[in-house]
């Protein structure tokens, strides 16, 4: 008989990761982005998985300008279609404290282009995670201070109401459009202060009183 799978070892069987683009307002006027009217989405690989402790995170080859990015990541325990957002948090599992790397000069050329993101955003190592939170540890997800430090020096900060779209909105948003499966992780955005890491930096970040992680930057995949 199988053993029933773990969901805080979501990141070895869940089979997707849609990430939010753009839901902070500072951090769209940084990027010289518009305050989207809809949640702005793409996916990674769940090959871009970086549990802690499992060595650095590295950028792309060829990549010269690596950003970090912190985000609260929303992990489903029960899966569905069209999930209305009154009920969206029942399919809530629990939470990760998650880095989106980006490649951010793939990611402006493929701008400048009008292509995807996806060499900015798929490579291997491109979501460091910390350990699973469940769910019940965390009284309201649109009520978390966290942070980043890089090399001890805080580059961004924020609490979490001041996203743009909530968790239960981007859950049922995101489950119109495709099937939501337990084990799946939501990345709900980053505040601003994103900016450039080099190899052997050394990052730090928390959700207070919740989580926090630590990981290196190597050198180039």
């Amino acid at each position: 008989m199988t053993a029933p799978l773990k969901l805080s070892r979501f990141y070895e069987w869940g089979r997707k990761i849609v990430a939010v683009g753009r839901n902070y307002r500072a951090h769209c006027a940084e990027l010289g982005n518009p305050v989207p009217k809809e949640p702005v989405l793409f996916l990674k690989p769940t090959t871009s998985y970086l549990p802690e402790g499992k060595g650095p995170t590295r950028g792309p080859p060829g990549c010269t300008d690596l950003h970090h990015e912190i985000e609260l990541g929303v992990v489903i325990s029960g899966g569905g279609t069209n999930i209305p957002q009154e009920s969206a948090m029942d399919h809530v599992g629990g939470y990760v404290l998650a880095l989106d790397m980006t490649a951010r000069d793939y990611q402006n050329i493929a701008k400048e282009k009008g292509i995807p993101w996806t060499w900015a955003k798929c490579f291997d190592t491109a979501c460091p995670i910390s350990e699973f939170v469940p769910k019940e540890k965390v009284s309201d997800p649109q009520d978390l201070n966290m942070w980043l430090k890089v090399n001890g020096e805080v580059r961004q900060k924020t609490n979490t109401n001041d996203m743009i779209f909530t968790v239960p909105y981007i859950i049922s948003y995101i489950s119109k459009m495709m099937t939501l499966e337990p084990g799946d992780l939501i990345l709900t955005g980053t505040p601003m202060g994103v900016a450039g890491v080099q190899p052997n930096d050394q990052l730090e970040a928390e959700i207070e009183g919740v989580v926090a992680m630590k990981f290196t930057v190597g050198d180039k995949l």
